[in-house]
């Protein structure tokens, strides 16, 4: 028997002469693709904006090609050494500090610059002056700090006690994204006042922050590794101009990522309804089928006649909302404001847009297959007799072109998965759901005709459509319960989220945080504290940073420097550095599930104790040792305990806690948490603490939960956007069953 006779042209011929000029019996393909397509093509175009424009402003962002930021010192003449040959070297120091005027204070994120900065860009301020680096006794602070403080251009103000004039207030620091989180506006000051301030005295928490501007063509990222490998104990954090903002990137990234699989989930939900539209189709043309079957037509031929019509009608929907896609970015991304990090212009990406236009022309044949393989597999008379006796689908001709689809969608999201365990988890949630949705589907069809026949016409009707011959009813309830199943938890998600920031983070956060209190200064603290808001709880630990440097069983200790970028899984406090801290009892939020806590007077061995999810990422167990560099000096001690951490006490959680007698013979200070009664007024507090600790900074969490729930409500916008999608998609199939 002969698969097909007609030639590619003539099948078009044919194909052409029949299709309608408006796609008539198509539309609900094209509108749903137009849906699926459109919503992945706008958040793949955004996404690609912003990690385009982040590499592109990669210099500005960083302020340099390459950076090394190292906490509590200086670099090294050793490791400048390797540094000046490479170009122009452009020192600074990065910390938290207070600055104030008469009563009034601002937490600020302090910026100490050389002569020399920026290395590129330049700093705009409101006046629209372009300027550098600030003269000596003169700071460029931000718009927040001064509204907060009373001031204006040309006023003086302390910051760490020491006074300078406020030179001008920052409109844009081409620098900003590439500094990350701060606890506090940010205020540039001149490179010597932190030592002036006594803020950069010895146990302070700070960083430095070391720039360079290459004079060649050299790559940074393989200066980044010579680096590494020259000094891998040194606790650097290395940045390039390749990646100059990581943790926007990875947000992004997985935003991005996020939104497209919700996009997909809705492409699926359209799915269903470009089978229902191309079965309904097909149904209009059952007679046309059956007469060129008798004509002669193979069954290829009907394939290739009505793949055609198909294929043109899906294409011609993709490319609808490929347009779509790219018209409606700029307005999603005003409707974002101030969450995007970068303004993205109008810009198109080919990626983006050629991954939407495969993910809907795939959708397009996983769920137009069945059909079309019903229509060309069966002789003209059961053709004809197809309303009365309703075509059985072909389940080996439909293995290849379904199979190969789905393969293909499952391939094409993992190749764009930054977190593939995510992807998985909703592709295999997406199938569960959707295998239960069309059993249920399929119940209520057995239920309808199992029922007893109502009197009235209308009722029974309306029963009779639910089980009868080429029903809906299981197609329905897939797509309008997934559409909705999708957007639910979506929402829920978000309102959880919310719920939990709202109410359960006030809860528990305390009032306060202060940094850098001097050992000697405790006493005063908590004093001061008590005396000023009476019924305030005062917490006070030690607080440095260090950087883990080996672990493992004592005489077969594994060198972090050795792992490259082999980080095990959940093993995150390998990366960089990491607060340290030592306590005589269990600190509060902790518990210990594994070894014994030292007792209260202990001078034998060091000891430590660790989080238990860390210590099960890298293997760890009580008996075994871990080396930490602080302050360039190794130190190891052994594990004597595992702790289980309350993340949520919003408090102190070190991963790392030593015995007293490991770590507090070295240079620190001190942090304080300040939980204050409801209702009890703060007002003298923060003036009173930076007359008398300077070099403290004090940062109020009020503020920062605000930040939070802003930035909530504008994610909620994407992420109930793109939801809106899905069920946009599940009514277009109900309307398109009901015009069916």
């Amino acid at each position: 028997m002969r698969v097909s006779s007609l030639p590619w042209r003539t099948a078009w011929t044919i194909a052409r002469r029949d299709l309608s000029a408006r796609f008539r019996g198509l539309r609900l393909l094209l509108v749903c693709l137009f849906l699926g397509v459109g919503a992945i093509a706008a958040i793949g175009t955004l996404t690609g904006s912003i990690e385009r424009e982040l590499g592109t402003r990669g210099r500005q962002i960083l302020g340099g090609d390459i950076e090394l930021r190292v906490w509590q010192r200086g670099l090294t003449d050793a490791e400048l050494a390797m540094l000046r040959p490479l170009g122009e070297v452009s020192p600074g120091l990065r910390m938290q500090a207070i600055a104030s005027k008469g009563d009034l204070t601002a937490p600020v994120a302090l910026k100490a610059v050389a002569g020399d900065w920026p290395l590129y860009g330049r700093l705009e301020l409101t006046d629209g002056r372009r300027v550098g680096a600030p003269p000596e006794g003169m700071a460029w602070i931000a718009q927040g700090t001064a509204a907060r403080l009373g001031i204006k251009a040309g006023d003086t103000l302390k910051i760490g006690g020491q006074t300078v004039t406020a030179g001008g207030l920052i409109k844009t620091d081409p620098e900003q994204l590439g500094e990350g989180f701060a606890l506090g506006d940010t205020a540039i000051v001149p490179l010597d006042l932190p030592r002036r301030a006594g803020l950069t005295a010895p146990g302070a928490m700070y960083r430095s922050a070391v720039r360079v501007k290459f004079k060649g063509n050299a790559d940074p990222d393989a200066v980044a590794k010579k680096l590494e490998a020259r000094f891998p104990d040194a606790g650097f954090r290395i940045r390039t101009r390749n990646k100059a903002a990581p943790s926007t990137e990875r947000f992004v990234s997985r935003m991005g990522e996020f939104l497209v699989l919700v996009g997909l989930a809705a492409l699926v939900i359209a799915g269903i309804g470009i089978g229902g539209g191309v079965s309904s189709y097909l149904e209009a043309r059952r007679n046309s089928i059956a007469t060129l079957k008798v004509l002669g037509a193979a069954s290829g031929d009907i394939a290739r006649i009505y793949l055609l019509q198909v294929g043109t009608a899906a294409l011609a929907g993709s490319l609808a909302g490929l347009l779509a896609g790219v018209l409606v970015t700029p307005l999603l991304a005003g409707a974002l404001g101030s969450l995007l990090p970068v303004s993205t212009g109008f810009t198109v990406s080919p990626a983006a847009l050629a991954t939407a236009a495969a993910y809907g022309l795939l959708v397009a044949l996983v769920f137009a297959a069945p059909p079309l393989v019903r229509a060309r597999s069966f002789p003209a008379m059961a053709l004809m007799r197809a309303r009365v006796a309703p075509l059985a689908a072909n389940r080996k001709a439909l293995a290849l072109p379904v199979g190969l689809g789905l393969a293909a969608i499952a391939a094409l999201a993992f190749a764009n998965a930054a977190q593939p365990l995510v992807t998985a988890g909703f592709l295999a949630g997406a199938a569960a759901m959707l295998a239960l949705l069309a059993l249920v589907g399929w119940s209520i069809r057995k239920l309808a005709a199992r029922l007893p026949r109502p009197a009235d016409p209308m009722l029974r009707a309306g029963l009779a459509n639910l089980h009868r011959p080429g029903a809906q009813t299981g197609a329905l309830v897939t797509a309008l319960g997934f559409g909705l199943s999708a957007f639910v938890l979506i929402a829920a998600v978000q309102t959880s989220l919310d719920a939990n920031i709202r109410k359960t983070v006030p809860a528990r956060a305390p009032d306060f945080f202060v940094l850098d209190v001097p050992q000697d200064g405790a006493a005063q603290f908590r004093t001061m504290v008590e005396q000023t808001v009476p019924g305030a709880v005062t917490k006070i630990v030690p607080n440095m940073r260090g950087k883990i440097l080996a672990y493992g069983p004592k005489g077969h200790m594994t060198r972090v420097a050795s792992l490259g970028d082999n980080i095990p899984e959940g093993a995150w406090a390998l990366r960089g550095e990491r607060g340290l801290t030592y306590s005589v009892g269990v600190p509060e939020g902790s518990t210990v599930i594994s070894g014994q806590w030292w007792p209260a007077i202990y001078r034998g061995e060091p000891l430590v104790s660790l989080d238990e999810k860390f210590a099960d990422a890298v293997g760890l167990k009580v008996g075994d040792y871990i080396t930490v560099g602080v302050l360039g000096v190794e130190r190891t001690a052994r594990i004597a305990a595992l702790r289980r951490i309350d993340w949520d006490t919003m408090g102190f959680n070190f991963v790392l806690v030593f015995s007293p007698n490991a770590l507090a013979d070295a240079p620190h200070h001190l942090a304080a948490t300040i939980e204050v009664p409801p209702g009890t007024p703060t007002a003298g507090l923060l003036p009173k603490l930076a007359r008398a600790f300077p070099s403290s900074s004090v940062i109020e969490t009020g503020s920062l939960l605000r930040d939070a729930r802003a930035l909530l409500d504008q994610m909620s916008v994407a992420i109930l956007a793109a939801a809106s999608v899905a069920v946009l998609a599940g009514l277009a199939v109900l309307l398109g069953a009901i015009a069916a």
